[in-house]
C-alpha cells in the first residue's frame, strides 16, 4: 500500500510547475542540438583547439577550474553522453589530479541538477501511483540506498544519466545522492583523466580509447570495490534469514 492509502491522504494533485525544470533542460538540449554545439564536445575539436585551451588554462589557473567544473555541470545535465569525452579533456587540460578533482566537482553538481529536476518532476506522482511491487522496490532501495548507489556508481555498466534520474523517482535522500555520487565516481573518473594527461602524445595521430575502463586491470579493481559496498545489504539479508 502507498502512503497516501494507509494514511487516507489523497494523491497529491499534478502540477504543470514541477515540470518546469524539465522542460527547461529538454528545451537546451533542443537548442544545443540544432546549434549543432555537440560538434565542439569531440576529439576533433579538441585537436583544433588545444594550444588555446591550455593558454586559457595557464591564464586563468584556478578560475579556469571553476569554470571547467560549472560548463561540466551543465552540459551533463543537458546532454548526458558528453561525460567521456568531458572528463578526458578535464585530464588533459588540467593534469590526471587537478583535472580528475575538477570533474569530480562537476559531475556531482550535474547529477544533482538532474536529480532534483526528476524528483520534484515526477517523484510524488510515482510514490502516489506506484503499486505494491514499485512501492517495495522503493522502500527497499531507500533502506540500503547507500550501498545500492555506491555500487551503480562504481560499476562503469550503468549509464551515469540513468543513475542520476531513478533515484529521483525512488525517493532517495539528496544527501545521500550528492555524498555517494561525489564518492562513487571517483575511481572511473580518475582512470579517464589519468588518460586524458597523456593524451597531448598522441592527439594528433589517434582518438583514445574510450572502451579503457573495462580492461581488467582497471575494471577489476573497480568492480571489487562495487563489491564490497553491496556487503552491508548482503549482511543484512542473510540476518533476516537467519531471524
Amino acid at each position: 500500500m502507498t502512503e497516501q492509502a494507509q494514511t487516507g491522504a489523497p494523491p497529491k494533485k499534478f502540477s504543470i510547475i514541477k515540470l518546469l525544470p524539465i522542460l527547461v533542460i529538454g528545451v537546451a538540449l533542443a537548442i544545443f542540438l540544432a546549434l549543432d554545439l555537440d560538434a565542439y564536445i569531440s576529439f576533433d575539436a579538441l585537436r583544433e583547439n588545444k594550444d588555446a585551451l591550455l593558454n586559457w588554462v595557464e591564464r586563468w589557473g584556478l578560475l579556469a577550474s571553476v569554470i571547467y567544473a560549472l560548463i561540466y555541470a551543465t552540459l551533463v545535465t543537458v546532454v548526458p553522453p558528453t561525460g567521456a569525452v568531458l572528463t578526458l579533456t578535464g585530464g588533459f587540460l588540467f593534469g590526471w589530479l587537478a583535472g580528475a578533482i575538477t570533474v569530480v566537482f562537476g559531475a556531482t553538481l550535474g547529477a544533482t541538477a538532474l536529480y532534483l529536476a526528476t524528483r520534484t518532476a515526477f517523484a510524488d506522482v510515482l510514490r502516489d501511483r506506484a503499486g505494491g511491487a514499485v512501492q517495495k522496490m522503493r522502500e527497499g532501495f531507500q533502506n540500503d540506498a547507500v550501498s545500492y548507489m555506491l555500487f551503480l556508481r562504481l560499476v562503469p555498466a550503468f549509464p551515469f544519466f540513468i543513475v542520476n534520474i531513478v533515484p529521483g523517482l525512488l525517493g532517495v535522500k539528496m544527501r545521500t545522492f550528492v555524498v555517494t555520487t561525489f564518492f562513487g565516481i571517483m575511481p572511473g573518473t580518475f582512470v579517464y583523466a589519468a588518460l586524458g594527461a597523456g593524451l597531448g602524445e598522441f592527439i594528433d595521430e589517434r582518438d583514445p580509447d574510450l572502451g579503457l575502463i573495462f580492461e581488467p586491470q582497471y575494471l577489476l579493481p573497480i568492480l571489487g570495490l562495487a563489491v564490497l559496498a553491496l556487503i552491508p545489504v548482503i549482511l543484512k539479508r542473510l540476518r533476516r534469514s537467519k531471524a
